[in-house]
């Protein structure tokens, strides 16, 4: 008989879930799992509406990256109608998913990474928030809240409002840029740029006080996924998706993302309701990938804007081949900050963007429709099928999160294995394993929603159930 270490529920993400650690009667650790215990009915619940419906439906799937739900069913809606739409409509798409970038990114860095970075791993658990970080430094503090400001201002001008915004619909958008509204955006640009690059340069020179965290936090080899323009850039709304292997090199490239069934397995394991994804052509579990921000970066020849692309060519100097660790999971987001910046500034000034003419109407006419878009935490995929009618038959939604769940669960047993042994509990052994997964960034509001704290509950059990060592919080 072994231990168990239950860490329920995994603090500072988005979403609740649980891990579990299994020891042996040495102490040393045997397995670990991350748990998600909330059931996902969005598939179904879609089932007999209007496919007109779905964009504004399948942004309800998350109230922390919404835009690109809206944005993948969407376009999964246009393929149902069979039209290209406008291309005016396709960069304000592009801008308002780039804006929420900026905002996810800096919610996941500032407010749920930036505790462990700024105030330590081992640091006392209720100092270890924005507050925290607010009082050991506030010039970071207020760069973040605004930056994510920022973000939530350019959403809420393009798409009238800051969460679920209805202005994404089947075959464009639904109001063209005006003028007053683009020099707004176009304002907040120089900010951005500042406030970023000093971001950039702190955390650059914080790295070195992290080296066993980026040594052990899910480092191991695996493929990795994502979007990437015809260039071979850095791509959030459109393109082809591409797949590079542990030393960088290219696996499969233009693979079109209506043939993803080809590409993308999806299991089920008993211990979680998120889906494992897997790359179908090594099968399960071999096929293991990443997707998201690091993998962004490890995929592309260039990111495709001046700034970033001089960041890029830095980061990429840490790992000969692709960039292993996901500790540096945070300092991908910091480089797509800086990068949303750039391109939404080039897209603000494209001649065509105050162009009237930004919807395209039709009715169904393809019985089924697939839409693919980058959401901050990795590529979303919508598959519908509808009836004659134009009802919805099915849906089948392919989720960032779900993409990184067999490399989440193998981090968190990696990170376990390096700081936890013995038979005592030290909070800052605990917090690591949940570090691990806050590198991830994990969206899990899609599927659960709760009022209030939770309290926090750890114990380490002898095989005879005696408790060995007890760590609690007050919620």
């Amino acid at each position: 008989m072994g231990q168990t270490i239950l860490i329920d529920p995994v603090t500072r993400i988005e979403g609740h879930a649980k891990i579990t650690i299994q020891l042996d009667n040495e102490g040393q650790v045997q397995d670990a799992h991350l748990h998600i215990a909330q059931f996902r009915g969005f598939e179904k619940l879609c089932e007999g509406r209007p496919f007109q419906e779905m964009p504004s439906l399948m942004a309800r799937v998350c109230g922390i990256c919404p835009v690109s739900h809206l944005v993948a069913a969407a376009k999964a809606c246009d393929a149902l109608m069979a039209v290209q739409i406008p291309p005016p409509a396709a960069k304000l798409r592009a801008i308002i998913n780039l804006a929420q970038l900026i905002q996810s990114h800096a919610v996941s860095f500032f407010y749920l990474a930036s505790p462990d970075l700024l105030l330590g791993m081992d640091s006392a658990p209720e100092k270890r928030n924005i507050f925290g970080v607010l009082q050991a430094n506030p010039g970071l503090a207020r760069d973040g809240i605004r930056l994510r400001q920022m973000g939530q201002q350019m959403i809420e001008l393009l798409g009238q409002k800051r969460i679920h915004p209805a202005w994404i619909v089947p075959g464009g958008v639904s109001a063209p840029l005006t003028t007053e509204h683009r020099s707004q955006m176009l304002q907040m640009i120089p900010e951005g740029y500042t406030l970023i690059e000093r971001t950039l340069s702190w955390f650059k020179r914080s790295l070195n006080n992290y080296r066993e965290e980026t040594q052990s936090f899910a480092n191991f080899p695996s493929l990795f996924i994502g979007l990437v323009n015809k260039d071979g850039e850095l791509e959030h709304y459109d393109g082809h998706l591409r797949v590079v292997d542990s030393m960088g090199h290219i696996v499969t490239d233009k693979i079109d993302p209506t043939d993803y069934q080809e590409y993308v397995g999806e299991a089920v394991e008993p211990w979680s309701y998120l889906k494992s994804t897997y790359y179908k052509p090594l099968g399960y579990p071999q096929g293991i990938y990443r997707v998201g921000p690091l993998a962004r970066l490890n995929i592309i020849d260039r990111c495709g804007t001046p700034s970033a692309d001089q960041e890029w060519a830095e980061f990429r100097e840490l790992h000969r081949g692709a960039v292993l660790s996901s500790f540096y999971y945070h300092y991908a987001r910091l480089i797509e900050i800086l990068y949303a910046f750039e391109k939404i500034e080039r897209l603000l000034n494209e001649p065509d963007i105050m162009d009237k003419h930004v919807r395209a109407f039709a009715g169904a006419n393809n019985m089924e429709g697939i839409g693919v878009s980058e959401a901050p935490r990795g590529f979303l995929i919508h598959h519908f099928k509808i009836d004659e009618n134009g009802l919805m038959k099915w849906a089948n939604l392919i989720i960032a999160t779900g993409n990184n769940n067999l490399a989440m669960n193998r981090g968190v047993l990696q990170v376990a294995k390096h700081f936890i042994t013995g038979q005592t509990i030290t909070e800052g052994m605990l917090n690591r394993v949940e570090a691990v997964i806050r590198s991830f960034d994990p969206c899990l509001s899609c599927s659960t929603h709760a009022l209030g704290q939770y309290p926090l509950q750890i114990q380490l059990l002898a095989p005879n159930g005696e408790i060995l060592d007890e760590v609690k919080t007050e919620g």
